[in-house]
Order: structure tokens, then sequence, then C-alpha cells
């Protein structure tokens, strides 16, 4: 069984702190503060982190699948949207659209739309945020 590692550091109070973020693997370390995550300030956010992790997640799913039904992908390309809104008890991670663009030899757009979709439901990072909306957009390129 994997184990991965990640670590948060925050210094301050909450609109005029900062903090730093990093991975075990020590293959990612960055900044954020509330303006990075709630404005558009300079600087990463656990949001962020969550779309690449998805967007990785998915990914390699569909790859597994696609081969799994025959059909080799070239290429596979995400991109993850992950809306953080407010609500009545406070802010909440709402819905993350996918966006995947994959360059898959002679397969039809039904079969491969079938198989998108399965790799959603089934990648551990959505099932993981099964509390969360997550729609796909998936085509051919």
């Amino acid at each position: 069984m994997a184990i991965r590692t990640a670590s948060a550091k925050w210094t301050g109070n909450l609109q005029d702190g900062n903090g730093t973020m990093k991975l075990g693997s020590g293959a990612y370390e960055g900044n954020y503060s509330f303006d990075s995550r709630f404005g558009e300030g300079k600087g990463s956010n656990p949001e962020e982190l969550i779309g690449a992790a998805h967007a990785g997640c998915f990914s390699m799913a569909l790859s597994a699948e696609l081969s799994k039904a025959g059909h080799e992908p070239q290429n596979i390309s995400t991109d993850a949207k992950v809306s953080l809104l407010k609500g009545d008890d406070g802010f909440e991670i709402k819905k993350i659209q996918l966006t995947t663009v994959a360059n898959v030899p002679g397969i039809s757009n039904d079969e491969f739309q079938k198989i998108a979709e399965g790799a959603k439901n089934g990648c551990p990072v959505s099932k993981a945020l099964k509390a969360v909306e997550i729609k796909l957009n998936a085509s051919l390129a």
C-alpha cells in the first residue's frame, strides 16, 4: 500500500499571513496566501493542487481503461477547474470540471465517451471527492 505525504506551514492570521505547501517527494514546494487562494495573488493554493492531482489521476485512469479496451492512447491532456465558492457554511469546493483531449487511433467517439466516463468515476481521486460535482468534457484529438 502506498502512503503519500504532503505538508503545509502557515504563519500569521488568515488575511495577512502566509504559508508554504510541499510534497513529501520534494517535487513541489510553493507559497500560498489568503490572496492567492481567494483572490488573484501570486502563489499557489490547495484547490490548485487538488486540480493537479485530479487531472493526473484521471489521465492515468483513462490511459489504463483505453489500453484495457484495446485502444492504446498516444497522448492524453487533461485540465481541471476547481470551483471554490462561498456557501451558507463558508467556502466549499462545489464543482470540478475536467476537460480532456486524447489522441487514440481507431476508436469511435461513442466508445471513447463511455470509457472516459468510466475512468472519471473510477479514478481514486474522483472516488475521494464524491461529495463534489465532477463534470467531464472529453474529446478526441
